[in-house]
């Protein structure tokens, strides 16, 4: 399991899920927060190459042993790629949520929205 941490190069939303942006292109995934409240993760359920997401949906489902969790989307845009590794190993959501855990990849389609999202600080002021 990782240790709690929330790296200060990344984006976050609310319903604890972060955001890398990349130009035009963002990477995301769930915080060290939601992955340890949800518990071992044991399967995840990723949305189609394609797909469009909306900020603030859910696009993709989280199954820990605890229970079945949506992962919401912190920006806008179309699916460009899919971390296929999650399928034969979603514990590397527990093990390494910012790095191997990341969930997909998204073509943004308004980067205005990015200025909603809280920076770390701000993520971590709201978890007390």
């Amino acid at each position: 399991m990782a240790d709690a941490s929330y790296p200060s190069d990344l984006s976050y939303h609310e319903e604890h899920d972060w955001a890398r942006i990349e130009g035009d292109v963002a990477t995301f995934g769930i915080t060290w927060y939601a992955q340890d409240q949800l518990g071992e993760v044991v399967f995840f359920d990723p949305p189609a190459v394609g797909k469009t997401v909306t900020k603030g949906e859910p696009y993709a489902e989280v199954e820990s042993v605890k229970a079945v969790s949506d992962v919401i989307a912190p920006l806008s845009g179309e699916i460009v790629e899919v971390n296929t590794d999650l399928g034969d190993k979603p514990e590397a959501i527990n093990e390494d949520p910012y790095g191997e855990g990341w969930m997909v990849r998204v073509k943004l389609s308004d980067e205005a929205e990015k200025d909603s999202l809280l920076d770390a600080k701000a993520y971590e002021a709201s978890l007390s």
